[in-house]
């Protein structure tokens, strides 16, 4: 059986979200910066985490296609985890059209804030983003989210295209 080559700016798409998944999976989130572990938790994690690396892939010359990809591959995992969890085929689309929504409202809501363009503090963005619909009660745990948050954007705006992409 042949099977068709994809082009190259998909498969680093591809692999960067396969990072981008496991960092949104690191047990520091859920335990120290109080994301629920549960679907919607892990949902809103991995968001976060998109939203922050469509960010930074968007300022390479080839942008645009790049960060398309990744949202490609974002949701082609996304749907091929809502099928093995079970949802019927019917549902699929509706779920993913509603997560597509969301993580497009999260992630201008990310970007504002860290631009300073909002008038919500990235802080109160995260409180009503980031966790599941299940904000925490206190600050601190608020603000290790935060910090972590920052230390990403920082992270990834250090990063040459050749370390994003390898």
């Amino acid at each position: 059986m042949f099977r068709r080559r994809r082009p190259p700016h998909e498969e680093l798409a591809a692999s960067l979200y396969t990072r981008t998944a496991e960092r949104a999976r690191a047990a520091e989130l859920y335990e120290s910066c109080g994301i629920p572990d549960t679907l919607d938790g892990r949902f809103d994690a991995l968001a976060l985490h998109a939203a922050l690396v469509i960010d930074r892939l968007r300022r390479e010359a080839d942008g645009e296609v790049l960060s398309q990809a990744f949202f490609d591959a974002m949701f082609r995992h996304l749907d091929l985890t809502l099928r093995e969890i079970g949802v019927q085929d019917l549902g699929v689309g509706r779920r993913i059209k509603i997560m597509a929504e969301g993580f497009h409202g999260r992630a201008l809501a990310y970007r504002a804030a860290l631009g300073g363009e909002g008038a919500v503090p990235l802080a109160e963005v995260l409180r009503r983003n980031a966790y599941g619909g299940r904000p925490p009660a206190d600050a601190e745990t608020v603000a290790r989210l935060e910090a972590h948050v920052r230390s990403e954007v920082d992270r990834l705006g250090r990063m040459s295209r050749n370390e994003l992409l390898k």
